[in-house]
């Protein structure tokens, strides 16, 4: 729970979180060290420097880590867990749906787990979905279009094998697509992240809800133009949000631009968490005003109850959580971390 300075609390959705192991241990190969290298590249370029990580704790972190950073020290009260598996870069995965729920188990109430499939994999891919729902009952899944599957180096939203894993996910109620748009991360290309095939998917799967992470990020024109035609669409503010304090300028123009195209109904916060920790961006999005002339110039506002919907009430409209009831749950039952 984030208490404001005027003392009004506000409940927290993080719509972007990982457990990961990027560890030594762990790489495959050359292609697992640059990626975890990259990310760790942009934590420490955009994050305050009280903020910053060992690299060692940053490569593989513990559950406990996660709980404290994210709930204990940090101001989330729920955390969607987003799948990535990277199987071509890392041993055991990158991030995978069963160490995303060994971290959920050991902390029950605070954790949403989703899952994540790549249709390159065929039956194979239409068999996990299935898995994934029957074991862990997932509402959404994370998808990586760019990433590596043996020869092939990405994939569309629009592919005929893609269309397939999106009827059966809104056959079994899996309606949370969160999609990696944004910018590439070493060894991947950037061109597998881009934004146009949001614009076929979405239309075609009405019943879905699209939520395009990092908003397309550097393609933000070209999402926003997607996004204001598509009401099913969303956009996920992991790696425009640390702007807010490297460039706040450049992060007003962001912000400005998305809530005039996409809405404040459509936009979800998210830390991308363990790149950045999730206390000091909503510290600073609570505190942050628009410059003046480009608010004016869009015609927009980021009012308190705005940034209250971003912060967590549209995520929560999402994932069906009732905030009242875990409000009332949450109260009732202090933060602990289960190593102590």
């Amino acid at each position: 729970m984030y208490i404001t300075p005027e003392g009004k609390e506000i409940f927290v959705v993080d719509g972007h979180t990982h457990f990961w192991d990027g560890s030594p241990e762990n790489q495959r190969n050359i292609h697992g060290k640059q990626f975890i290298d990259c990310f760790y590249a942009y934590h420490t370029a955009l994050s305050p420097e009280d903020q910053l990580w060992e690299k060692t704790k940053f490569e593989k972190y513990s559950a406990d880590d996660l709980y404290r950073d994210l709930f204990v020290d940090g101001p989330d009260d729920v955390a969607i867990v987003q799948s990535t598996y990277l199987r071509d870069f890392y041993k055991n995965g990158f991030n995978t749906i069963e160490r995303n729920h060994s971290a959920a188990e050991k902390y029950p109430d605070r954790f949403i787990v989703n899952g994540a499939f790549d249709p390159r994999d065929g039956e194979k891919a239409l068999e996990y979905i299935h898995y994934m729902k029957e074991t862990y009952d997932i509402q959404g899944v994370k998808l990586y279009t760019a990433e590596w599957n043996g020869d092939s180096k990405g994939w569309k939203l629009n592919d005929p094998a893609a269309y397939k894993c999106f009827e059966l996910c809104d056959k079994l109620g899996i309606k949370n697509i969160h999609v990696h748009k944004g910018p590439t991360i070493i060894p991947l290309n950037k061109d597998a992240f881009d934004v146009h095939d949001v614009d076929y998917a979405a239309t075609d799967f009405q019943n879905l809800n699209w939520i395009i992470e990092h908003c397309g990020q550097p393609r933000i024109d070209d999402f926003c133009w997607i996004a204001v035609q598509e009401n099913n669409v969303y956009g996920g503010l992991a790696v425009v949000l640390p702007f807010i304090h490297s460039r706040p300028r450049y992060f007003g123009e962001m912000i400005a631009e998305l809530l005039f195209w996409v809405g404040e109904d459509n936009l979800l916060f998210g830390s991308d968490y363990a790149i950045w920790t999730p206390r000091w961006l909503v510290e600073k999005f609570w505190a942050y005003e628009i410059p003046e002339d480009i608010a004016k110039e869009r015609g927009v506002e980021l009012t308190p109850e705005i940034k209250e919907k971003i912060l967590g009430l549209n995520a929560a409209a999402l994932y069906n959580i009732d905030v009242g009831a875990k409000k009332a749950a949450f109260a009732s039952s202090p933060l602990t971390v289960a190593a102590e």
